[in-house]
């Protein structure tokens, strides 16, 4: 089997996501059933990868990577196109939460790999692309600007410390990135919102409901890629002037995690050489490990005692290793 061919499995995602938006009903939740039921249990089935990726040539993943990024705005076309001919209903919200946790698991994994491309390539824009889709602009700026500079530091938003819960990490986190991309570049910064502010009036005067998708299903997004924000390095603190290696981002070899995620989980990996493709990551034996995959530890994160005991707990193994 190619490397790449594993890859193709995270496009079932968008893809679920318009085939429920098209279908209406109860169909409307499909990607709901799909994350937050399967994904964890075939995180458990498919069990762990120990070997990275390190592919030099990957014009196949690139493809992959560049399909999840056109599908995000395709989807939520048909969702606000729906609702603006169906009307509002429960079935349109459940399909809005069910677009939201697509642009969250594929759209912002892309968003966030091809920021790092080229600025002004085809790839950087479609990266703002779908960023503007869930009113996320900001998020380029900050992360290449603040977090790679600070990640696992008190001073950086994203990272949490250990006995932070999820749900007070999304509170602090949201308002201090918009803040650290304003402080890193203020004109750019200062023109997304613009954009994203344009944006919403004008859905506002298409049709409220309309409005309403949108900003339920970037909620939902927003939601999502903030709980990986949280997970990356949670817990692990280095001081200032302490250079940053692999003992500060969490890893997860799950192999599940790893093909629907773009190797979102070999996150050592990303820090340790930013300008590396998701296809170029490797795994790093010195990196703290995951006590389940990506969409498993999502259940968790969300029952604090949960998390904070699994966490302790893999970050107590990691260091009697």
């Amino acid at each position: 089997m190619q490397r790449w061919a594993p890859h193709l499995l995270g496009l079932v995602t968008p893809l679920v996501a318009i085939f429920g938006i098209l279908m209406g009903g109860w169909w409307s939740g499909s990607v709901i059933v799909l994350l937050l039921i399967l994904y964890p249990l075939l995180d458990v089935v498919f069990g762990n990868d120990d070997a990275g990726s390190r592919v030099n040539q990957g014009r196949a993943f690139d493809i992959i990577l560049h399909l999840h990024g056109l599908l995000v705005p395709i989807a939520i076309v048909i969702l606000l196109w729906q609702i603006h001919v169906a009307g509002w209903s429960q079935f349109m919200a459940l399909g809005a939460v069910s677009i939201g946790f697509s642009s969250g698991a594929s759209g912002i994994v892309t968003a966030h790999e091809l920021g790092h491309r080229r600025p002004r390539s085809f790839s950087w824009w479609l990266a703002r692309l779908d960023l503007l889709c869930v009113l996320y602009l900001h998020f380029t700026t900050e992360h290449n600007h603040t977090h790679h500079k600070h990640w696992a530091r008190d001073v950086d938003p994203t990272s949490s410390p250990f006995g932070r819960n999820l749900y007070v990490h999304v509170l602090r986190t949201v308002p201090l990135q918009v803040i650290g991309a304003w402080r890193a570049r203020p004109v750019d910064t200062g023109r997304s919102l613009a954009v994203e502010g344009l944006l919403v009036l004008g859905l506002f005067i298409l049709n409220p409901a309309v409005l309403a998708g949108f900003l339920l299903q970037a909620g939902f997004a927003i939601f999502i890629l903030e709980y990986v924000n949280f997970l990356q390095h949670h817990g692990l603190q280095r001081e200032d002037g302490e250079h940053g290696t692999a003992a500060h981002a969490w890893e997860s070899r799950s192999r599940w995690s790893r093909w629907t995620l773009l190797e979102l989980p070999l996150h050592p990996s990303h820090h340790l050489k930013s300008s590396l493709p998701y296809y170029g990551l490797d795994t790093h034996d010195d990196a703290p490990q995951l006590p389940f995959g990506y969409y498993l530890m999502f259940w968790l994160a969300l029952i604090p005692p949960l998390f904070s005991k699994a966490m302790a707990a893999s970050k107590l193994q990691d260091s009697n290793v």
